[in-house]
């Protein structure tokens, strides 16, 4: 069983015991539970039910494990025969969370 949930505006493939990486949550401390209503669709063996837009009594329940800081990106900007160049960078923060339990 396998569900497409929308969480923090973003999809995700989501199964039981699944760890995610997602964009940072910022009220939740680990070990604390998050629920994520938003889901699309639920794959349960043969039947696969889908959402207009989303299936209503449906959610997951997922728990923070850690918060951390992704590898660094490298923004590099150039205009040719300018002179300009311009190199930033920065890390993004996100949250690890491991998916409890699918309802539906």
């Amino acid at each position: 069983m396998y569900a497409i949930a929308d969480f923090m505006g973003k999809q995700f493939r989501i199964a039981k015991d699944m760890i995610l990486q997602v964009p940072f949550i910022a009220d939740a401390e680990a070990g604390a539970n998050v629920k994520i209503e938003n889901i699309l669709m639920i794959d349960v063996g043969d039947k696969v039910s889908f959402g207009k837009p989303t299936i209503e009594k449906a959610h997951a329940v997922a728990e923070v494990l850690k918060h951390g800081r992704e590898k660094k990106i490298i923004v590099f900007k150039k205009k040719r025969r300018k002179g300009y160049r311009k190199t930033q960078g920065h890390r993004q923060d996100f949250t690890e969370i491991k998916i409890k339990n699918i309802n539906y």
